[in-house]
C-alpha cells in the first residue's frame, strides 16, 4: 500500500495542480462523450490507452469485458449502461477486448472452474462467442475468441432498451476494439479495413 500512498502524494503535489482548472469544472459537470466497456484486467487502462483526461470516459470494467444481455431486474452493469446512455447522453460506446485475456483463455483452454462457480456463471455470457469460435477452428482460437467475444458483447449491448432506442434514433454509435498488450496497438473491429490504430 505504500506505493499507492506515495502515488496519491505525487498526484496532489504534481498532477492535480497542472489540471486544477479541469477538476474545478468537473466538480460541477459530468458530460463524458464515450462509454468504454473494458476488461477488469489491470493491464488494460482505458484512460492510458486513449490518452483521455478525467471526465471524458464513462468506464465499466468487467471480467472478460462481458455485457449480459438485457433482462428484467436490478443489475449493476445494466444500470451503468442506462445511466451513460439515457442520462449522460454518451455519443459512442466502445467494447474493448484484449490479448492474453484470462477470461477468454479459461474458455479457450477449457479450464476447470468448478472451484470458482461465480466466475463459471459469469463466463456463460461468452457462450455465443465460444460457439462461433469453435465453428471457425482456424488454429488461432484465443485471438479469434477475443474478437468474437467483442462482437457478441456488442450484440448483447444492443438488447438494452436505452441503447436500442439511442441506436434507432441515431444518437449513439457502437465500436468494437481489441487492445494488443505487447505492441500497444488497438484494432478497430467495426471500422472499414485499415491499419490498426496506434495506442
Amino acid at each position: 500500500m505504500r506505493h499507492l500512498a506515495q502515488g496519491i502524494d505525487r498526484f496532489q503535489r504534481e498532477a492535480f495542480p497542472a489540471k486544477a482548472g479541469l477538476f474545478a469544472r468537473l466538480a460541477t459537470t459530468h458530460q463524458p462523450g464515450t462509454l468504454f466497456i473494458g476488461c477488469s484486467d489491470a493491464r488494460v487502462v482505458p484512460e492510458l490507452i486513449t490518452q483521455t483526461d478525467p471526465g471524458e470516459l464513462f468506464v465499466i470494467r468487467t471480467a472478460g469485458n462481458l455485457v449480459p444481455a438485457h433482462t428484467p431486474g436490478a443489475d449493476g452493469v445494466a444500470a451503468s449502461i442506462e445511466y451513460a446512455v439515457a442520462v449522460l447522453g454518451v455519443r459512442d460506446i466502445v467494447v474493448c477486448g484484449h490479448s492474453a485475456c484470462g477470461a477468454m483463455t479459461a474458455l479457450a483452454e477449457g479450464h476447470d472452474l468448478s472451484g470458482a462457480p461465480a466466475i463459471a456463471d459469469w463466463l456463460r455470457h461468452a457462450d455465443a462467442a465460444l460457439a462461433r469460435t469453435a465453428a471457425a477452428d482456424d488454429g488461432h482460437e484465443l485471438a479469434a475468441l477475443v474478437r468474437q467475444n467483442v462482437a457478441a458483447q456488442l450484440a448483447n449491448l444492443a438488447t438494452h432498451p436505452s441503447v436500442a432506442r439511442a441506436l434507432a434514433e441515431g444518437r449513439v454509435r457502437l465500436h468494437g476494439w481489441v487492445f494488443d498488450i505487447p505492441t500497444g496497438t488497438v484494432e478497430d473491429l467495426t471500422a472499414d479495413p485499415r491499419p490498426a490504430l496506434a495506442a
